[in-house]
């Protein structure tokens, strides 16, 4: 599901309190934004977790949150397998991370968006992050 992304040598992992994760912007550059909620420590109405399913996204379930598409800029991200043991996958060039900028009383979260797994990779996780080619989509 994406337990981590690095980015400019930069590693950030979703149970590190606060953790923020890069967000291209329409201009270039990229800001940082929080990355999901925390279950324990974290107030606000926001879902628990880091990732949203593309199918809940499409069936309505993110309206209550003003999902808009953004894309994470990455070098690779990291899956744990089934028995536990962490793997980095790179991105190849050009792609990037697909996640939805989650709006509510003025405050933002980043949820990364999540797809069935590739075959040759179901062996490391069901889930795998959505991943879009850059001259495909326009984000933020």
């Amino acid at each position: 599901m994406c337990g981590g992304i690095e980015y400019q040598d930069q590693k950030v992992y979703f149970p590190q309190p606060d953790a923020r994760i890069p967000v291209m912007l329409r201009q270039g550059g990229v800001t940082w934004v929080t990355w999901g909620r925390r279950k324990k420590g974290e107030s606000g109405s926001f879902p628990n977790g880091g990732w949203a399913r593309l199918d809940s996204i499409k069936a309505g379930r993110w309206k209550p949150w003003h999902p808009r598409p953004i894309l994470i800029p990455a070098n690779c991200f990291i899956e744990k397998d089934h028995n536990g043991q962490s793997h980095w996958i790179d991105l190849a060039p050009g792609m990037a991370i697909q996640a939805l900028l989650a709006e509510r009383k003025g405050e933002q979260r980043i949820y990364v968006v999540t797809v069935d797994t590739p075959p040759e990779s179901q062996w490391i996780h069901e889930r795998w992050p959505r991943l879009i080619k850059l001259d495909q989509h326009k984000s933020t």
